[in-house]
C-alpha cells in the first residue's frame, strides 16, 4: 500500500522466507475477505509475495536490525546479513510489522520444574509444519483456544496420542467449529474447568497433574489426576 501511494519500500526480514507466523498455519480459512476463497497460511502469505514482487519490492530477508537512530533527515537503521555483513539503510519513516511473541514457559504459573517436552502452541506448529519434526508421541494441551485445538488434530494426524485438552475456564476458547472439527471429530476429550497444577520430570517432562477448578480458578482438593 505504501508503495502505490508512492513510497519507496524496503521490507527487512529475520527470517529464511517472508510470510511470519503465516508459514506455519497449513490450515484454511484465510483469505475470504481479502481474495474471495479459502486459502491455508502459505497459500495467503504467496499472494501478497506475489503483489510485493509485481512491484518489485525489495526485500531483505535473513537481516537483523542492529540498531536504530533518529535525526534531523529521519531514521538510520543498522542492519546485518551473512551477504553485505553490517550495513546502514536511511528512511523517513519505519513501521515495525514483527508481529508479537508468544509467552515463554517462564510465564505461565505452573508448579515445578521446566524439563524439556514443554511447549507453547506455536513452537511445536512450527516444528510440524515447518521444520518437519514431531516433539512428542503423548500429550496433553493446556488451554482451548484456535491453535491449541488446531494441533491437537494435527498431532493425531501426525501419530502422537493427545490426552486431552484443559481448560480453565468453564466454557472452551476456541471457535465452536475448530471444537468439532478438531476435538469431536477425533474424540479427543475437552475437560472444562480444569487446569495443570504439577509437573513431574527433571530433565524431561514424565507426567502431569490435572485437578478440576471452582469458579475462582482454585484447584479443589482431592481432585487431582496424574496423567
Amino acid at each position: 500500500a505504501a508503495s502505490d501511494a508512492g513510497a519507496r519500500v524496503t521490507l527487512v526480514e529475520r527470517e529464511e522466507r517472508p510470510g511470519g507466523i503465516l508459514k506455519q498455519c497449513v490450515h484454511d480459512g484465510f483469505g475470504l475477505i481479502r481474495f474471495g476463497e479459502k486459502l491455508s497460511g502459505p497459500e495467503y502469505a504467496y499472494r501478497y509475495l506475489r503483489l510485493a514482487a509485481e512491484r518489485e519490492l525489495p526485500i531483505l530477508t535473513q537481516t537483523f536490525l542492529l540498531a536504530l537512530e533518529r535525526d534531523a533527515e529521519g531514521y538510520r537503521l543498522r542492519l546485518q546479513n551473512s551477504r553485505q555483513g553490517v550495513f546502514e539503510l536511511r528512511a523517513a519513516a519505519v513501521v515495525w510489522a514483527a508481529g508479537c511473541r508468544e509467552r515463554t514457559a517462564r510465564q505461565v504459573f505452573i508448579h515445578g520444574d521446566r524439563p524439556a517436552g514443554i511447549f507453547t502452541a506455536g513452537m511445536v506448529q512450527y516444528m510440524v509444519n515447518v521444520q518437519g519434526y514431531l516433539p512428542t508421541r503423548r500429550c496433553v494441551i493446556l488451554g482451548s483456544g484456535d491453535i491449541g485445538l488446531i494441533m491437537a488434530r494435527r498431532l493425531t494426524l501426525e501419530g502422537a496420542s493427545v490426552k486431552g485438552v484443559f481448560e480453565i475456564q468453564p466454557y472452551p476458547s476456541g471457535l465452536p467449529r475448530n471444537i468439532t472439527q478438531c476435538l469431536d471429530d477425533y474424540d479427543i476429550p475437552l475437560f472444562l474447568s480444569h487446569t495443570v497444577t504439577a509437573i513431574h520430570g527433571t530433565k524431561r517432562l514424565t507426567g502431569v497433574t490435572v485437578s478440576q477448578v471452582d469458579s475462582s480458578f482454585r484447584p479443589i482438593p482431592d481432585t487431582e489426576k496424574e496423567w
